[in-house]
């Protein structure tokens, strides 16, 4: 087993959703520590992904450079991460996200993403067809330095921004970081206001900073019609 049921079932839902700015959390240990262990010495190598950079982006925000792998079921991946995928579909996790939610109507893609030196992820709202996300971080202290960075940053603008437009990280109000190493995720649930980004890694140049995100998507027709089509 990977998730520990416990420590999801110990998480409230309404706290989580009268969270400031936006309903997010970053709990520790929602792994057990020996699956955590498993994935981490499974993870799978640089090789395999797509190098995704300097990609444009809506609204003149700069590009969000890194490798990505997207899940699917014949990945050559190890059999610990395709049963960690499994559980993820199962029932367990399915009612610890509706309860945080609020509702179950929505749907799961998963994918990696493999960050190297000065790259970034520059403030942004996700898409409308997204709910949220759930960032499991891979870095343990072995491989990476808090100076290094890699928090995910939740960002308060108190409403000033569209999100059709592309603040900087000093232009908010407050951001309030993920911690980001060893067993650590980040949850969090789309809203209008809902900013987050990565400031640029620096890291030395072999290091990667390692995440796998669970993406949870809004599973009506019209934003299964909006995500294929990407509007």
């Amino acid at each position: 087993m990977f998730l520990d049921t416990q420590r999801l079932a110990a998480m409230d839902g309404e706290t989580f959703r009268a969270t400031h700015p936006y309903p997010w959390a970053n709990p520790a240990d929602l792994l057990t520590e020996s699956g955590y262990r498993t994935l981490i010495e499974h993870l799978p190598d640089v090789s395999v992904f797509k190098p995704v950079f300097g990609r444009s982006r809506k609204h003149g925000q700069q590009s969000h450079d890194r490798y990505a792998l997207e899940w699917h079921d014949d990945l050559p991946v190890s059999d610990a991460w395709k049963e960690f995928v499994n559980e993820l579909r199962g029932p367990e996790y399915h009612d610890f996200l509706a309860r945080m939610i609020g509702h179950s109507d929505f749907s799961l893609k998963f994918h990696f993403h493999y960050t190297p030196n000065g790259c970034s992820v520059s403030p942004h709202c996700d898409a409308v067809w997204k709910l949220g996300s759930h960032i499991f971080y891979l870095n343990t202290e072995d491989d990476w330095k808090p100076e290094w960075g890699g928090e995910t940053q939740v960002l308060d603008d108190k409403g000033r921004f569209s999100a059709r437009s592309a603040p900087a990280f000093e232009d908010f109000d407050e951001a309030l970081s993920s911690e980001s190493i060893g067993n650590r995720s980040l949850l969090f649930i789309r809203q209008g206001n809902s900013w987050h980004g990565v400031k640029p890694i620096q890291a030395p140049e072999d290091a990667l900073r390692k995440v796998f995100i669970v993406v949870i998507n809004r599973d009506t027709p019209w934003y299964r019609l909006r995500s294929r089509l990407k509007i």
